[in-house]
């Protein structure tokens, strides 16, 4: 039990750094800008204080500012577009019509994390429809710090209950926030039965959340993406952890399985031993190479709920 307390306190301490840190670290994009005006500048005064040099000199010496000035030309979301992009199997064959998809949740669902700011998963299925033409409509009502019980609130809201109403699918992440209220009020004294206790009001209120989107839409599809574990990379030896959200996995799957149109995505696997990087500077959420592997396993489960044998090779942009 002290080991267990020991831990929660570290990790409550990386997530404050976590929060600092993104709060302080400098702007990406204004750092690449003031490096290349500095770079211009420095470049302008080797012009003028080398006038006598040869043509041939002249022009080895401006190749490299000139690919730097280029680079200036092209948005830095462009360029993580550019490197995140890989051949994978797809479904796209199942948008063979015209379809509505409502993204609801929380900071996975927003995108917190990733360097493309570009709207994590959502944002890749988003552009991954986009390059292959496909007439899909994708609504991102994603908030960041949401609880379930805050989302299902959010569900009386006239945006996101008229959005719902015309959606044939309905992508959820939700829950990881709840499981961190429980951790925050009990890192002092960290027990398994808060969280158990906890467990079982989140499936009430998830309870709650589909029957309201089928309130609203009895005909959409309802996909529950699961939890991964942030906290394998430094504290993967502690497994009351790992516990904890394979618990409340497993609680949601089961969920998924009493309703006829709601379907469970995991993902702890997709984090589990990866040989990469796949979160941000938080430590806690994805970063863009997460949540390209979070879309690619997006489509492969509307695939496979939907019953579409055919695969057609596409590319999952960023």
């Amino acid at each position: 039990m002290q080991r267990i307390k020991t831990a929660m306190f570290i990790i409550t301490g990386i997530i404050c750094i976590g929060v600092v840190l993104y709060l302080l670290l400098p702007d990406r994009n204004q750092v690449s800008m003031e490096s290349v005006e500095t770079n211009a500048s420095i470049k302008n005064e080797q012009v003028e204080h080398k006038e006598g040099t040869s043509a041939e000199k002249t022009a080895a010496e401006d190749e490299p500012q000139k690919e730097l000035v280029e680079k200036n030309d092209h948005s830095i979301t462009e360029e993580i577009k550019a490197k995140v992009r890989e051949v994978v199997e797809g479904a796209l064959d199942l948008f063979n019509k015209d379809q509505r998809i409502v993204s609801i949740g929380d900071s996975l669902t927003e995108g917190v994390g990733d360097e493309s700011e570009n709207g994590g998963y959502v944002g890749i299925l988003n552009n991954t429809f986009k390059d292959h033409n496909l007439n899909i409509t994708l609504d991102n009502f994603g908030k960041k710090g949401n609880r379930s019980d805050q989302l299902l609130k959010r569900l009386e809201k006239d945006d996101i209950s008229s959005a719902i109403k015309e959606a044939d699918i309905v992508l959820i992440t939700i829950g990881a926030n709840d499981i961190m209220k429980v951790l925050k009020s009990n890192f002092m004294n960290v027990t398994m039965e808060p969280f158990q206790e906890e467990r079982v009001e989140y499936i009430k209120r998830l309870t709650a959340i589909f029957d309201k989107i089928n309130d609203l839409n009895p005909d959409t599809q309802i996909y529950l993406i699961g939890f991964y574990n942030p906290f394998e990379r430094h504290f993967g030896e502690i497994k009351e952890l790992s516990m904890i959200i394979d618990s409340w996995n497993n609680a949601g799957k089961e969920l998924t399985e009493e309703y006829e149109n709601a379907n469970y995505i995991p993902t702890i696997d997709l984090f589990s031993q990866s040989t990469i990087d796949l979160l941000a500077e938080d430590e806690f959420h994805p970063n863009t190479s997460g949540y390209k592997l979070m879309a690619k396993r997006v489509l492969e489960y509307l695939k496979e709920s939907n019953g579409n044998t055919e695969i057609t090779t596409v590319e999952v942009a960023s």
